[in-house]
């Protein structure tokens, strides 16, 4: 037998449906079939479940999973049965078996584990290209990063500071403050208490971020751009309050500031980028200087539980369904 989760109508945890199959599905030409050992919960899950991004309808959720190769299809060269792998797919990731095209796998050093490769791979990629690539951060720098407690926000606060950039993280409360500082943050602003346009006003004497890494959308989006030097960018990557609110594209030219809406998708999207990737950051985590936080692990039939808990923005870290 073998689970996933099915979803045959967009809607709230209610319509993830556990389903068993008497065969796992054999992989066709250029697909690989892997037997899952840990899956990834993303925002992103969410946001497909309601239908914010639509996909057709029945569909498997899931972007991210880690397990071991046990079928080839046809054509596929460079990886083979038993080989230990991490995807990042379109779909299909809740599921003790995924079939996924060979392109969206990449070997597991033998230091790193299932859970942990499923439990950085999207986030570690996300807050790579985001410091790397769409504000290519150098020493020096100030960034301001909201939810700097959750999975992306303590990943993208370390590889910041390895860039030798200062942050300013924005957090709910006491406990979430001091895992931010643990990742290396400079300042930290409990948004629930203070008024964060003036924190980081007063912070940057004046001036101003470099670069705001906004993944809350709806309730931060106004202060992001205030809180933004001359010139400088808001990186808007998520919208775990909602999405951003419609505006005005003069309310840029106040500081002649530049608003980009960056997905991981691009970043990987020529032939090696997301072995490239995903090596910089499973060998970051290896050599210890890349610290992922795991929140909890649920089992696969929980995936429910696992998006409340991220919806209700109550995670500091990273969530995993265990098939």
């Amino acid at each position: 037998m073998s689970q996933r989760i099915v979803i045959r109508s967009p809607g709230g945890t209610e319509v993830l449906t556990v389903i068993s199959e008497d065969e796992p599905t054999p992989p066709a030409a250029g697909q690989v079939r892997v037997r899952t050992k840990a899956i990834g919960v993303n925002f992103i899950d969410v946001y497909h479940r309601q239908g914010r991004y639509p996909l057709a309808l029945p569909f498997t959720p899931g972007v991210e999973a880690a397990g071991v190769i046990e079928a080839l299809g046809e054509g596929v060269s460079g990886l083979a049965v038993g080989d230990r792998v991490a995807g990042f797919l379109s779909q299909g990731g809740y599921a003790q078996h995924v079939v996924a095209g060979a392109d969206r796998w990449v070997k597991l050093p033998a230091d790193l584990t299932e859970e942990q490769a499923a439990g950085v791979l999207l986030q570690g990629m996300t807050a790579h290209y985001l410091c790397h690539d769409t504000f290519a951060l150098e020493a020096g720098h100030t960034a301001l990063v909201h939810a700097a407690a959750g999975g992306t926000g303590l990943l993208l606060t370390q590889l910041i500071k390895r860039r030798e950039g200062h942050v300013i993280a924005t957090v709910s409360t006491e406990e979430k403050a001091e895992l931010a500082r643990q990742a290396g943050a400079d300042h930290v602003i409990l948004y629930t208490r203070q008024d964060v346009v003036a924190q980081v006003r007063q912070l940057t004497a004046g001036r101003g971020v470099d670069v705001v890494y906004d993944s809350v959308g709806k309730s931060t989006f106004g202060a992001s751009l205030a809180c933004l030097r001359p010139r400088g960018y808001l990186v808007l990557f998520g919208a775990a309050s909602g999405p951003a609110p419609m505006f005005d594209p003069l309310d840029l030219m106040r500081g002649s500031h530049y608003l980009t809406r960056p997905t991981l998708a691009h970043y990987i999207a020529e032939p090696g980028a997301l072995a490239a990737r995903a090596g910089a950051v499973f060998a970051a985590v290896a050599e210890g200087s890349l610290r992922p936080r795991l929140h909890h692990r649920y089992p696969l039939a929980e995936a429910g539980r696992a998006h409340e808990e991220l919806e209700g923005r109550h995670t500091t870290g990273k969530l995993l369904l265990i098939p």
